[in-house]
């Protein structure tokens, strides 16, 4: 039988010691992300971080796609989970020691954004925030657009309607 080795990692982040025990090195690279983009913390999160209003004009050209949220939902277990929670709560792991906290996707604040500001948010970034531009593709982004907008729905059949 093959035994499996778990790890401790312990972190100090602004006054914070984080002890993770995982044998899963996205979570820890994940954290050294985070930790490598706290360098200037505005909190756009907490305070009023609003997309221009030319972004809630740019239209999700993979609006009500199911196969786009799936996508989106592979792409928020590795990228996003760590700091805005499984349930996009902002309650995750390394979100705990950020200031400002990531943002709450499931809040009446983000529902109320359109697609695009949310897409727009996403590949601009506000530290903590990190910019998405380079790292994920517009296609990967629309993915993400599409499953944060299931976050919190009660039903899966949701449909919205374009912005």
């Amino acid at each position: 039988m093959v035994e499996h080795m778990m790890l401790i990692h312990i972190y100090k982040i602004t006054n914070k010691t984080i002890v993770m025990r995982t044998n899963n090195i996205l979570i820890v690279f994940g954290l050294f992300t985070v930790v490598t983009l706290m360098a200037g913390t505005v909190n756009a999160q907490t305070t009023s971080w609003k997309a221009p209003a030319s972004a809630s004009t740019i239209k999700n050209p993979l609006l009500n796609d199911a196969t786009a949220a799936k996508a989106g939902k592979k792409l928020y277990t590795q990228m996003c989970v760590i700091c805005h929670g499984v349930k996009g709560k902002g309650d995750g792991m390394a979100g705990a020691a950020l200031n400002p906290k990531p943002a709450n996707f499931t809040s009446a604040v983000v529902k109320a954004e359109t697609d695009g500001a949310i897409f727009w948010k996403m590949t601009t970034g506000n530290a903590p925030m990190a910019s998405y531009k380079e790292v994920l593709t517009d296609q990967q982004r629309w993915q993400l657009v599409n499953y944060i907008r299931e976050l919190g729905e009660t039903t899966m059949s949701h449909k919205r309607k374009a912005s």
